[in-house]
């Protein structure tokens, strides 16, 4: 009986050690599933992603966490079966700093939904296995440097809803792309991409499409399946052309529609009105030509029309003023005509207008003064007459203002008006005011920065109410007939960085005070502030025949005085050197004598000096060639005498810098000839004074021309001999060019960097370390001249690069190179030794040649490619002009047949910046004339 009973014990205690057993694996899958971790292919496949980057934060918060479900950026889904892993759906990394390609991986992560990579810097093509996302409705790659074709990566993702891959540099045929069904939202502005655009684009319920900022041309046929539910319709900045097909305005849910920046043409049609929905209309930069249809009044939505740049003639039409959300209306740079006769009263919510060059006749319009939260008004270049109204005065919010280029009158009145809008901080009114005379009795202009009463003819004096303008940085006077002397006081105008009053009748001294402007001595931080509202730009015209040069914001003028063409007579103060924030100084055609002060030598921004024609004397100071950035230099006609600086940019000048002193010499002039007993003296005689006669200077010519065969005499006693040749004959002899002593004299010059160690060498050592220039030594050919292979007497092993053509020119370029990279240190580097930082007029205009190319070809410096049939874009340019082949260089977003013209000679001055001779590029200033009269020839 208990045996029994210890049997059937037994049975329900195994039976519940079995249920126990059971609930806690049970328990153990339940946890398990709680916590279970992203799928080990999903995480493969991350990891891969990770280790093709070379920079960005989740290569190193990645490697944390054994659980991918768990990293930055990811997202999982939970999978509904407990023994199954969660899958990422999810992968969100935008801004993150990653640099590098994007890998394959990606395409393993099939469950992926959302893919947003977007303000990266990834590089290379889109993998086609991107393919495989099968449920992928979201692609975000925008804004990093992909490039390559598209079609195969995205052909394949059918359950796409929304892609943006603009701001790379994808190029294809976009007819390639396929079709995407449920597609809503597609941006792939800012590519390459090419061709017309294809039907297949447009789905059933797009409902927003942005191809701007690439090279698309044809019309806009293919849109035609777009559905009526598209609302944003943006193809800015392509080739397309021909008229507005008539199904574009059969989309009624359309509220932007941008097409600026093309060829269209033809006449805006009147089925724009069906269009009632529109919200923004930005036509600009076209060739539609006609009058505007006078239709607006059904586009009560309209906030934006935009149609500056084109060919519209004709008045403005009424019924714009029937727009009563109406914001911008910019219709500059068209033919309109007649007066300003719209009635402003209906456009309460108007803050920007620009009517500017157009052939507006008439007084300015009253009812402008309704438009209370009017900002930017600009109404410059027109044939507009009569004073400013009075009503003006209350456009309280109005910060720019340009009326310049008219026929306004009555300035006093004028300034009367405009002192009481508060905000006014931009105010251009220059050609205007014909003969009147400047008030001296003005206040207000409290936020005012920019004032611009230039080439108005205006006589008196400069007007003490300026310094009462606190905020001022940018003040033009200029082509005036002021008098009087400049003003102490404008030394206390703590924000004047830009100063221009040449071309006036000024006298006495250049005040003191004027080297103390606070702005030019140290970095002006309120100069940032100076943004350029609605994108209207501003001109500064040097002189009156030549175009203005156009600065976008006006933060953009570089700091400058200009002085020039008046009667100043005085000194240069010493203390000028205290404006180190100075670009520009013109102090040239005026009276000013004594010496040029070497302070001028600290203002390390220089980019321009002109003291010509004046009547300075003394010598040019020698640390005047400290001034790296001087681009512009002249001195001419003047009193000057003693030697030119030599060195930096002063070997670039033109002689016409320096004529006009007959006591100047060295540079591009007359060399200076040294005499023990009279010292310098210029290479040329001069009638009135000069003690050497021919037989002076035959007898020292003589006596150099011993002394440097004496010297190279000794030179050649000293090399070792190979069978009686002279070795630098027998290197002219390989490189099949004459003997020159020129260039014997250039091949001994040997510089080194100050931390080089190798500062003793001669040019016997180089000669001996190379075995003569010996061919079997030579290990590469650089873009200055052959490198040879060489062991010098401590052993060491060197690249020695011998310089080939110009040794003046060629020379400074390549030391400004060789300094250049000697910064790059590394293990696999070679270090380098040496023939100073130094910038060149010649090396900075191949650079803008280069800069020009890219503008043209619409291609980089250096190509992104592997092969050997990739090269650099000058050599690719210079190959297809030898085979005459150059409409195929100009971008085909820029080329048009009417401009062909303008644009092969814009080619033709680029290839003249990038010659290979640095002697026969031309200066900068000869380029800027040369564009100059192509943009003059195609207006």
């Amino acid at each position: 009986m208990i045996s029994k009973m210890v049997v059937c014990g037994s049975t329900p205690m195994t039976f519940l050690k079995w249920v126990f057993l059971a609930c806690l694996t049970c328990s153990c899958l339940g946890i398990g599933t709680l916590s279970q971790s992203c799928d080990p292919r999903d995480m493969l496949a991350l990891k891969e992603f990770a280790r093709n980057l070379r920079n960005g934060t989740i290569i190193i918060s990645w490697s944390n966490d054994s659980d991918c479900c768990k990293w930055e950026g990811v997202v999982c889904e939970d999978s509904s079966s407990s023994v199954i892993a969660s899958r990422v759906i999810k992968l969100i990394l935008p801004a993150k700093g990653l640099k590098g390609l994007l890998s394959p991986s990606l395409g393993s992560l099939d469950h992926l939904k959302l893919l947003n990579l977007s303000v990266n810097q990834l590089e290379g093509g889109l993998p086609v296995e991107l393919s495989n996302l099968k449920q992928l409705k979201v692609l975000d790659l925008s804004h990093n440097m992909l490039l390559g074709p598209v079609s195969k990566a995205l052909g394949g993702l059918q359950s796409i809803q929304v892609i943006n891959i603009s701001s790379n540099t994808f190029a294809d045929d976009f007819s390639e792309l396929g079709v995407f069904p449920y597609l809503s939202v597609f941006n792939a502005s800012n590519n390459s991409f090419t061709g017309q655009v294809d039907h297949q684009i447009c789905a059933s319920g797009i409902q927003i499409l942005v191809l701007s900022m690439n090279h698309f041309v044809g019309g806009l046929d293919g849109l035609v399946n777009c559905s009526k539910s598209l609302r944003q319709l943006n193809v800015d900045s392509n080739s397309m052309s021909g008229d507005l097909p008539d199904f574009l305005f059969s989309m009624p849910s359309l509220e932007q529609l941008s097409l600026s920046g093309n060829n269209f043409s033809g006449q805006l049609k009147e089925e724009l009105s069906k269009l009632s929905n529109l919200k923004t209309l930005s036509i600009s930069a076209n060739r539609f030509s006609d009058n505007l249809p006078n239709i607006f009044g059904n586009l009560t939505q309209l906030e934006q029309l935009i149609a500056h740049s084109n060919s519209f003639s004709g008045p403005i039409p009424s019924s714009v003023g029937l727009c009563p959300k109406l914001r911008v209306l910019d219709l500059r740079n068209n033919s309109l005509t007649g007066t300003i006769d719209l009635n402003f009263c209906g456009l309460p919510h108007l803050c920007a207008l620009d009517l500017a060059s157009n052939h507006f006749q008439g007084p300015l319009p009253r009812s402008l003064s309704n438009c209370q939260e009017l900002k930017t008004l600009s109404l410059a270049k027109n044939n507009l007459t009569g004073p400013i109204p009075e009503t003006y005065s209350n456009l309280s919010y109005l910060s720019f203002l340009s009326l310049s280029n008219n026929s306004i009158e009555n300035l006093s009145g004028a300034l009367s008006v405009l002192q009481q809008c508060k905000n006014l901080s931009t105010l251009i009114l220059s050609k205007n005011f014909w003969g009147d005379v400047i008030p001296d009795n003005v206040a207000g202009f409290q936020s005012l920065k920019i004032l611009a009463l230039g080439n108005c003819g205006l006589s008196g004096q400069i007007p003490s109410w300026l310094l009462n303008c606190k905020k001022l940085q940018v003040l033009d006077l200029s082509w005036n007939h002021l008098d009087g002397t400049i003003p102490s006081w404008i030394g206390q105008m703590e924000n004047l960085f830009y100063l221009d009053i040449s071309n006036n009748s000024l006298t006495g001294e250049i005040p003191k005070s004027m080297t103390e402007l606070k702005s030019l001595i140290s970095i002006n931080c309120n100069s940032s502030d100076l943004s350029n509202p609605a994108g209207i730009p501003l001109y500064v015209k040097r002189n009156q025949s030549a175009s203005g040069l156009q600065y976008n914001q006006a933060s953009s003028f570089p700091p400058s005085l200009y002085l020039s063409n008046n009667r100043i007579n005085g000194t240069i103060w010493p203390e000028i050197g205290q404006l180190k924030q100075l670009h520009v100084l013109d102090l040239s055609r005026n009276n000013i004598s004594g010496n040029i002060p070497s302070s001028i030598s600290e203002m390390g921004n220089l980019e321009t000096l002109d003291l010509s024609y004046n009547n300075l004397s003394g010598s040019i100071p020698m640390s005047f060639n400290q001034l790296t950035f001087l681009s512009k230099f002249s001195v001419a006609y003047n009193h000057l005498e003693g030697q030119i600086p030599t060195g930096t940019q002063f070997s670039s000048f033109p002689s016409s810098s320096f004529e006009g002193n007959p006591g100047l010499c060295g540079g591009m002039g007359s060399p200076c000839i040294v005499n023990v007993t009279t010292g310098m003296k210029p290479g040329f005689p001069s009638h009135s004074s000069s003690k050497f006669g021919r037989s002076s200077i035959f007898g020292i010519t003589i006596s150099i021309a011993v002394g440097i065969a004496l010297l190279l005499a000794v030179v050649l006693l000293r090399m070792p001999r190979r069978e009686e040749i002279d070795p630098i004959d027998q290197l002219d002899e390989e490189m099949n060019r004459p003997h020159r002593l020129s260039e014997t004299l250039g091949a001994s010059m040997l510089v080194f960097f100050q931390n080089s160690e190798c500062k003793d060498l001669t040019v016997v050592d180089f000669l001996k370390s190379t075995n003569n220039f010996s061919q079997a030594n030579i290990i590469g050919c650089g873009g200055f001249g052959l490198v040879y292979k060489a062991i010098l007497p401590d052993g060491s092993k060197v690249a020695i690069k011998r310089l080939s053509g110009d040794c003046g020119q060629m020379e400074r370029e390549f030391q400004a190179e060789v300094e250049a990279l000697s910064r790059a240190q590394h293990k696999n580097l070679v270090s380098l030794q040496g023939q100073t930082l130094t910038a060149t007029f010649r090396g900075d205009v191949y650079s803008f040649g280069v800069v020009l190319l890219e503008l043209l070809t619409g291609r980089r410096p250096v190509e992104v490619c592997k092969g050997k049939n990739c090269r650099d874009l000058v050599s690719w340019v210079l190959q297809m002009k030898l085979e005459k082949r150059e409409q195929e260089i100009v971008d085909s977003s820029i080329w048009d047949k009417a401009l062909e013209k303008q644009l092969l000679e814009v080619l033709r001055i680029a290839c003249k910046c990038i010659d290979q001779d640095p002697r026969r590029r031309p200066f900068i200033d000869q380029v800027v004339l040369w564009l100059d009269a192509v943009g003059n020839e195609g207006t």
